[in-house]
This record gives C-alpha cells, sequence and structure tokens, in this order.
C-alpha cells in the first residue's frame, strides 16, 4: 500500500477478516472486517486434523464470501488487487472488472481420500480458470515470466531504517535475541512453548533473549526474566530484521522477510500443512525439526555470521506496484 501512495494511486481499501483489519487500520488506511474463514483444525501437537471438513466448509465460505464480495465491488469502483481472495476475483470477473490476483500457489493438494480429492481437483481447476482470467498475476517469488504471470521476488515491508543497531537499541535488545512468531492464529501454540522450554535451558550458555509474538489470537502470560511477550505490532518485520534470530511457522511471508532481511530462521511446518510443509523443505527443514530445536537453535547463534544490510532491491513490493499502477 504504501508504494502505490508513493506511485500517486488513489488510496487503496483493503477488505479483509479481523487480524490483517487491525494491521491495516494501525497503519492508517481504510480497511473492512468482513471475511471470517473457519480456521484448520490442529492438534496439540500441531498437526493438521479433518481436513476434509475443513474443505467443506471453505466452500460454504466461499459462496458466502462472493456474497460480501459483490456488495462492496458494486459500491466502489476501480481495480480489484486480491491477496489469494479468490471471491473478489469470481464477483470482478462477472462485473467485468480490471483484476490482479497476487499469488504463491497455484494448486493445493491437502486430501489424500479419493472421493474429496475430486472436490479439491474442481476447486483447482477454477483456480486455474481464475489466474488465467485476470489482467494480470503477481507471484512473490522468482521464476519465468509467463502471459499475464510475473514474477516479482519476494514482498516484503520497507524498513523505517536500515541501521539495525539503532532498531535494537529502540526494542531493547541488549543481548543476542531470538524472536518466535506464529502470525495471526493459534496454531503455533505448541512451537511457542517448545522454543520456551528449550531457551529456559539454552540462554545462559547462549546469553540470549528471547521475544515471543503471540499475534492477536494466543494469549500467553505475562513477560518474566526467561522471554518478553511482545504479543501484537504493526511492525514485526523490524524486530525479525533487529533479531539475531527468527523461529516460526513456514508461512511464506515469514520466510521472504528472513530472506530479504537476511536474518537466519527456523522455520516448522503444521504437520500435513502441503504448503507450509513445502515452504519448509526449501528451507531444509521439517516438522520434525521441532524436537531439535535446542540444537537447532545453538547451532545457528554460534555459527552466526555477518549480516549485509537490507537491500530494497531484493524487496519485489514496489515491482509488484508498479504492476498494479500500470493497470489502474
Amino acid at each position: 500500500m504504501e508504494c502505490l501512495q508513493r506511485l500517486g494511486t488513489s488510496k487503496p481499501l483493503a477488505v479483509s477478516g479481523l487480524n490483517a483489519y487491525k494491521m491495516v487500520s494501525l497503519l492508517g488506511y481504510k480497511a473492512y472486517n468482513v471475511y471470517h474463514p473457519s480456521g484448520f483444525t490442529v492438534d496439540d501437537n500441531m498437526r493438521l486434523r479433518n481436513i476434509s471438513i475443513w474443505i467443506l466448509k471453505y466452500v460454504m465460505y466461499y459462496r458466502k464470501c462472493k456474497s460480501i464480495a459483490r456488495r462492496i465491488v458494486q459500491l466502489n469502483e476501480g481495480l480489484i488487487v486480491s491477496d489469494e481472495d479468490f471471491a473478489s476475483i469470481s464477483v470482478g470477473n462477472e462485473m467485468k472488472r480490471k483484476r490482479i490476483f497476487i499469488t504463491d500457489t497455484v494448486r493445493t493438494s491437502f486430501i489424500k481420500t479419493p472421493l474429496l480429492s475430486l472436490c479439491e481437483s474442481k476447486m483447482n481447476r477454477s483456480m486455474q480458470h481464475m489466474i488465467k482470467s485476470c489482467d494480470h498475476v503477481v507471484i512473490p517469488s522468482h521464476g519465468d515470466d509467463k502471459d499475464n504471470i510475473s514474477h516479482v521476488g519476494p514482498i516484503v515491508r520497507n524498513l523505517t531504517t536500515p541501521d539495525r543497531s539503532e532498531l535494537r537499541k529502540r526494542f531493547g535488545m541488549n543481548k543476542r535475541t531470538i524472536v518466535v512468531s506464529i502470525g495471526g492464529t493459534d496454531s503455533g501454540r505448541y512451537l511457542i512453548n517448545k522454543v520456551i522450554k528449550v531457551h529456559r535451558k539454552l540462554r545462559k550458555r547462549l546469553d540470549t533473549d528471547l521475544f515471543v509474538f503471540s499475534g492477536p489470537s494466543l494469549k500467553l502470560i505475562e513477560s518474566n526474566d526467561e522471554f518478553r511477550n511482545v504479543g501484537l505490532v504493526e511492525n514485526l518485520h523490524e524486530y525479525i530484521y533487529a533479531s539475531d534470530l527468527l523461529i516460526s511457522l513456514a508461512g511464506k511471508s515469514t520466510i521472504d522477510e528472513s530472506c530479504v532481511y537476511g536474518t537466519p530462521g527456523i522455520f516448522i511446518p503444521i504437520k500435513n500443512h502441503f504448503e507450509q510443509e513445502e515452504n519448509a523443505r526449501l528451507m531444509g527443514y521439517k516438522y520434525e525439526d521441532i524436537f531439535a530445536l535446542e540444537s537447532l537453535i545453538e547451532d545457528k547463534i554460534t555459527t552466526a555470521k555477518a549480516r549485509p544490510g537490507f537491500n530494497a532491491d531484493q524487496n519485489g513490493a514496489q515491482k509488484a506496484a508498479n504492476i498494479i499502477a500500470k493497470i489502474a
């Protein structure tokens, strides 16, 4: 959004769920809190359960989202930019509106049972049709451009300052600092609890501090001498840049921030979540690494190398904004 504003485009309107709504509102943009999907069922050991039921719930949720999107699109003119919101893309297609689709997933593969896999295959065919029908598709990774698809590289937020020392001073990072973050849901409770337990054993030997970002959905005990519970902030990306090690679920956005900012990371996927498992695999991790956190953390902290400063040219955000502005 900031990149679009710098290009002189009209101020965007964000349509999202509660977590993104809070974040966008904190940044001063107009937003609607209207999307409330059924979350995955993740057990106490961070394993995805009842996937078939989730698929059925998603189909019903998608129909509801189309009704919501139709009302909003009818009331607001202009280009539709969708970050994996298929409902708005479908409605925009019906209304002959210009559409840009931002996605890092071009197909899903959750279902293993034959009958429901047919339902998922139908969803994937619909997804491919939507992609082809869009005016442009932006993929936040590196790859070969083809037809209406552009790969712009990782999209991350710019920093208020590239000076890590200044940020560390601002955030009170006086020792080597580990940041653990799980995003907007409570699915990573198991990971946070594991990290806190492991850090309890390592902190004196490694002389480290632990900053916990539990997000808007997970409630933890208050900060103590073993960790600092930061909760929800609008500039988590700057904490990641300032830290010495990031531990998180294997969501692509967080992995991209780690890579672009040069922060070493440990990425543990939710078990059976195909997208996170693939993201983690590409970074050299798997679910079972959650049981090897002690050695992984110690290795990352003790073998840390000099880090390059933030290079804005690595950030695909401006490239994506240029594509959007051109079509708008």
